[in-house]
């Protein structure tokens, strides 16, 4: 999932109010169970880690949701965090740098589209990527600019089954592609090889001008 969300300033506001209530209505449970939202991390060490992530994010930014562990009684057999959201954080702030590996979303605001695609490449990760805007100009500047492995437009960041060579830049990833006739790379090495079937020794091409 996203853990970072920049939009205009302009509408952070807005947007901000429907991810609140969105998130509110979360369900948390077992992954297994298909009416669940969130499934649960992978163990205490995960949850305390998030813990302490969230710590540094009040420091940053604005807590708007979240920001405990999830209790209840169908919980108690899991390690939970409770989905948060942080407005208000800059580009450069850890919860925006670091990989966080829980249900942690930080919401950066920008004046345009320039400051905006600035900010998603302040990062040595780049695996997903996505842009909504009704602009196609707009989109195709994004599909140029966004430096991750693949852009999506007008959808989230996973999910895409597009059966082609795919993988991230910078420090995500391995630098090998996976999918497509790429993925035969990474299980294989490269061999020319050439064959000369006349029996008779051959000059170099660049000597066997007349």
């Amino acid at each position: 999932a996203a853990s970072r969300v920049v939009v205009e300033r302009a509408v952070t506001d807005d947007l901000l109010g429907r991810l609140e209530a969105r998130t509110r209505k979360l369900r948390l449970g077992s992954g297994l169970d298909e009416t669940v939202d969130v499934g649960p991390l992978i163990n205490a060490q995960a949850v305390d880690k998030v813990g302490r992530y969230i710590g540094i994010g009040r420091r940053e930014g604005e807590l708007v949701v979240g920001g405990d562990v999830a209790r209840g009684d169908d919980l108690g057999n899991g390690h939970f965090f409770a989905p948060t959201i942080f407005r208000d954080v800059a580009p450069m702030d850890r919860i925006a740098q670091e990989e966080i590996f829980g249900p942690v979303l930080s919401v950066i605001a920008v004046d345009d589209y320039a400051a905006a695609a600035t900010a998603v490449n302040q990062t040595r990760y780049g695996l997903s990527s996505s842009i909504f805007t009704r602009d196609a100009n707009t989109a195709f500047r994004a599909m140029r600019d966004f430096e991750t492995g693949i852009v999506y437009v007008n959808a989230g960041t996973t999910g895409a089954e597009t059966h082609l060579p795919f993988g991230g830049w910078k420090e995500t990833g391995n630098g090998h592609r996976e999918a497509g006739h790429a993925a035969l790379d990474t299980f294989t090495e490269w061999k020319s090889i050439y064959v000369d079937f006349s029996g008779r020794l051959q000059r170099a091409q660049i000597d066997n001008q007349e």
